[in-house]
């Protein structure tokens, strides 16, 4: 497999049905929020929480930088990642990605 420099990682958040955050990365959010919610291949801890919606999403340039940024997310406290989500919904320009940006 080849690194490809273009590629833009995503560091996302999405709320389950049961209100509970789930924190992860990816290079096709809705390829990714499709597998949540419909396919096998979504996380084990979402496919018992199904729907889920995404809250927030923040680009990052390298697979590297997206796992560094998922690990501080998730050891951040619930209030802590509901901050993060209400000021990335204040920010609509910096929200998440219309279809021209994936």
């Amino acid at each position: 497999m080849t690194s490809n420099d273009s590629v833009l990682w995503c560091v996302y958040i999405v709320r389950c049905n049961d209100n509970s955050l789930y924190t992860g990365i990816t290079t096709n959010i809705e390829k990714r929020l499709r597998q949540h919610n419909d396919g096998p291949k979504g996380a084990r801890y979402t496919r018992s929480r199904r729907p889920v919606t995404m809250v927030y999403c923040e680009q990052v340039v390298s697979r590297s930088a997206a796992l560094s940024r998922e690990y501080q997310i998730k050891n951040d406290t619930t209030c802590r990642k509901q901050q993060l989500i209400a000021h990335n919904s204040q920010r609509p320009q910096q929200g998440l990605p219309n279809k021209e940006q994936l």
